[in-house]
């Protein structure tokens, strides 16, 4: 058992070392690419608000309720109550999610309205005069599906921790910083608007996340 935790341990400490240097690595490049200009503002605009959403939904009252009850299903042994508790976590959950996700793309608009008033008023007053606003909004549009994504990479880590894997969770940073970083140095330079390429970063570190390990390491070791 000591072993087992000191190995699982280093795990996740190492790859929490290789996230946080990748993520010193991609503020770096992005400071570097956009500066401190009103371009740089929006685009921390339209990464923030899922972000925020993720710690509602991924690692909210949801997490904190599910965690124990899929830890006691399973130290029980009950793989058939354990299999029905994740599918239906996943189903309530992946419905709402979808549903914030559509809403938050389709009304871009309000969303930046509602959070970033004062470019909506001034967009009101000077129409195209005053960038920001519509930015904005095309940017939350790219970057929105990435509460979708990562909403069920957190899922799939409380359900792959509590089954003792624990190497997988903690890499899934890496794809974020990997994503941007890499649309910061070879996407965004080739655009007129260079938040564009980093917001699509943000966009391709969540799918990837989902995409290239979650579900593939789910289906192979739940079910």
């Amino acid at each position: 058992m000591s072993k087992r935790l000191l190995r699982s341990g280093l795990i996740v400490s190492t790859m929490t070392l290789v996230s946080r240097v990748l993520g010193l690595v991609r503020d770096v490049v992005v400071a570097n690419l956009m500066g401190a200009g009103a371009a740089a503002d929006v685009f921390f605009f339209a990464n923030k608000i899922p972000n925020f959403l993720r710690r509602l939904f991924a690692e909210g009252a949801f997490s904190q309720a599910f965690v124990p009850v899929l830890t006691e299903y399973h130290a029980a042994g009950d793989m058939d109550r354990t299999r029905q508790l994740i599918a239906r976590a996943s189903g309530t959950l992946g419905v709402i999610v979808t549903v914030v996700t559509l809403l938050g793309i389709l009304g871009s608009g309000v969303v930046t309205a509602l959070f970033g008033a004062g470019w909506f008023i001034d967009w009101l007053n000077d129409g195209p005069a005053a960038p920001k606003f519509e930015l904005a909004s095309l940017l939350l549009k790219i970057t929105f599906p990435y509460l979708w994504f990562i909403t069920f990479v957190a899922l799939s880590g409380a359900i792959l921790n509590t089954l003792g894997k624990f190497a997988v969770s903690s890499f899934t940073p890496v794809f974020l910083n990997v994503a941007i970083i890499g649309c910061a140095w070879f996407l965004a330079p080739q655009l007129s608007q260079p938040e564009i390429g980093l917001a699509i970063g943000v966009f391709l570190g969540g799918s990837s996340s989902f995409y290239s390990k979650f579900l593939s390491y789910i289906r192979r070791e739940c079910w």
